[in-house]
């Protein structure tokens, strides 16, 4: 009994050891003129072509020509997502997206090539 304890002592002071040197989840680069804090979006795809606008608020509008967009904002809890609105060819749609680098979508390329930007949200987890 008295070996079984420390092969499981021993078992579990390894695995706490493993997991207190696991690598954590490092930041992408901050894409081009896109500083941290800010919501990005940009006229090609994957952060490439122009900066269409950032905003490191809320923001409703119009912007044709949106490629991509990236979330580049600071942990805070309560206000690091963002609820990205847009129309894609006339139909709407909303996604919320996690700050860089996640583990939920920071970053995303529109699907038709080009979208219309509506609005930007600040907000919690999604």
């Amino acid at each position: 009994m008295r070996k079984r304890i420390i092969v499981t002592l021993a078992a579990t002071a390894s695995f706490g050891a493993t997991l207190a040197t696991a690598p954590t989840a490092s930041a992408e680069a901050n894409p081009p003129n896109c500083p941290k804090g800010y919501f990005c979006a940009y006229s090609g795809p994957d952060q490439t072509g122009s900066l269409v606008f950032r905003t490191a608020g809320n923001w409703s509008g119009s912007y044709l020509g949106v490629g991509s967009v990236f979330n580049n904002g600071y942990v805070d809890p309560g206000v690091d997502h963002v609820q990205f609105g847009y129309s894609d060819n006339g139909v709407g749609g909303s996604r919320c997206m996690h700050y860089n680098p996640g583990p939920g979508a920071y970053k995303w390329n529109a699907p038709d090539g080009a979208i219309t930007a509506l609005s930007v949200r600040w907000r919690g987890e999604c």
